[in-house]
């Protein structure tokens, strides 16, 4: 497939970066007069008392450090300008938050079996102990209910990963170079690589701050988009 990569940032990657900066400027300047957008806008598990349902949504534009919103949005303009210009900007605005909802429903669901496995020593009343303690922004630190009720998750990493795999379906054969070591690698081989890396780790560190398994979910959900829009299109813009 040809594409011609834009010289400019298409409308919907740019407008995209812009709203998640806008969001995490507000953000820590509300945090300075005491207003707490991580608590109203990141993703509570649903049993939190913090939880609301348009947290699915705005989750996706909030960010815990420059780090976080940088290498999101550096990967954003990236691969995302590339696939902008090949399925025009309804169509890629759709893959983008497919994935991102996508990715919040993998991730819940894996806190899910966290959780109700880990309800198996915690009574009932210790249970309201610790949803009262959730509602305040306290936890009590190395119990998996109190962490899960009381940790928001944000970042648009689960929209970006499911972006990476769709450069990797569209363009396996394009070289990515990398930073560390600095090697060239196909695209198809850096999006499996990544993939497997982010299974081991979602295995091997669970209760981690970093959600693997929203990575996943991107990665899973836009690989079936891909796939039914290629089965049920006679082209594939």
């Amino acid at each position: 497939m040809n594409y011609r990569p834009a010289l400019n940032m298409p409308p919907v990657v740019k407008n995209l970066i812009l709203v998640n900066v806008l969001f995490f400027l507000v953000t820590k300047i509300m945090g300075q007069t005491g207003t707490d957008l991580y608590h109203l806008l990141g993703l509570y598990f649903p049993a939190s008392p913090n939880f609301r349902l348009h947290q699915l949504f705005t989750h996706m534009f909030m960010h815990g450090s420059i780090g976080h919103i940088f290498f999101n949005m550096f990967a954003l303009y990236m691969f995302g300008r590339v696939l902008e210009s090949v399925w025009g900007p309804k169509r890629f605005l759709t893959f983008y938050l497919v994935t991102g909802l996508g990715a919040a429903a993998l991730h819940l669901g894996v806190l899910t079996l966290e959780y109700r496995h880990a309800l198996a020593d915690v009574g009932v009343d210790q249970l309201n102990y610790f949803k009262e303690l959730a509602a305040q922004g306290k936890y009590i630190p190395g119990n998996t209910v109190s962490e899960i009720l009381t940790t928001p998750t944000v970042g648009a990493s689960g929209a970006v990963f499911g972006i990476l795999l769709g450069f990797g379906m569209l363009f396996p054969n394009t070289e990515l170079m990398l930073l560390f070591p600095p090697i060239p690698i196909k695209a198809k081989y850096f999006v499996i690589g990544y993939g497997v890396l982010e299974l081991v780790l979602g295995l091997s560190q669970p209760g981690s701050n970093v959600a693997h398994f929203a990575h996943l979910g991107g990665m899973l959900f836009g690989y079936f988009m891909i796939r039914y829009w290629n089965k049920n299109s006679n082209t594939f813009y």
